[in-house]
């Protein structure tokens, strides 16, 4: 069986392309880092792997519309790889992850707070200067809690 399931964060915008043809498929490539988990190796400052995945059709289309550098999404796929020989005439050998699902991992306020992008949010009406809404009168005998 292959198959990969990855949580991490897009580490740049996604790079979509169209293929050519009568009805063009969108391709999007993009790079996750995933956190390692356990101990950190002594020699080596890397807490993450950085993992190429790409997405065909209507994943591919998602990506583009959607995913942004630092969203946090979760990817289910399968591992794929491949070689090509270069212009140099060297052999190059390429692991990606063929995307066949991916969604968000944290709403975009989460994301906001995370320091990807600025809080623009206004705050409630009915909210104080703390962040806390007032309970009206008359109503604290009957909440669950005291």
């Amino acid at each position: 069986m292959n198959r990969v399931i990855l949580i991490g964060r897009l580490t740049r915008d996604p790079d979509v392309r169209y293929s050519q043809g009568a009805e063009p498929l969108a391709i999007a490539r993009y790079t996750l880092a995933v956190d390692r988990r356990g101990r950190r190796d002594a020699n080596s400052d890397q807490t993450a792997d950085f993992i190429s995945c790409v997405a065909f059709g209507r994943n591919g289309e998602f990506a583009e519309k959607y995913l942004k550098q630092g969203t946090k999404i979760a990817v289910t796929g399968r591992i794929q790889t491949g070689s090509y020989t270069n212009k140099d005439g060297n052999k190059v050998y390429t692991t990606d992850v063929v995307v066949e699902d991916h969604e968000f991992v944290e709403s975009k306020g989460s994301s906001q707070a995370s320091g990807f992008e600025p809080i623009d949010r206004p705050a409630p009406s009915s909210a104080s200067a703390e962040g806390f809404m007032s309970i009206p009168e008359g109503v604290e005998n009957d909440l669950p809690f005291k």
